[in-house]
């Protein structure tokens, strides 16, 4: 049982990274998208973060596993949210691609942290 100091976890600064690539990704959506799909994107990505910030500083690492499956739960959103995107032809398959394998990535870094967890 630990209080985690969420700014030197590599899990919160990638997701971090993610949120900034969000926002320039959707910067060039249509502007009638504004209240729509670019908003559901920069939410489920500052979810991700947000949910790694506040599980760190539970008093319990059960707590906080439970706040890392809400942070996995928006990353796949956001996945979502991306293909949907692609579908709508607002992004290029190269750059879909390129922003799936990150979020792949931090899930991966997220299960991986959780297992590290003493979750009883």
């Amino acid at each position: 049982m630990a209080i985690h100091n969420f700014r030197e976890l590599k899990i919160w600064q990638k997701s971090r990274s993610i949120v900034n690539e969000m926002y320039k990704l959707t910067e060039v959506f249509p502007e009638n998208e504004k209240f729509g799909i670019i908003n559901q994107i920069r939410r489920a990505s500052i979810s991700i973060s947000s949910n790694i910030s506040e599980g760190a500083g539970r008093g319990s690492d059960k707590d906080f596993s439970r706040f890392l499956d809400m942070a996995e739960g928006s990353a796949n959103e956001l996945l979502n949210l991306l293909f949907l995107s692609f579908d709508l032809k607002f992004v290029e398959l190269a750059l879909l691609n390129v922003h799936i394998e990150n979020l792949e990535e931090l899930i991966k870094m997220i299960n991986g942290f959780r297992k590290k967890l003493s979750v009883k």
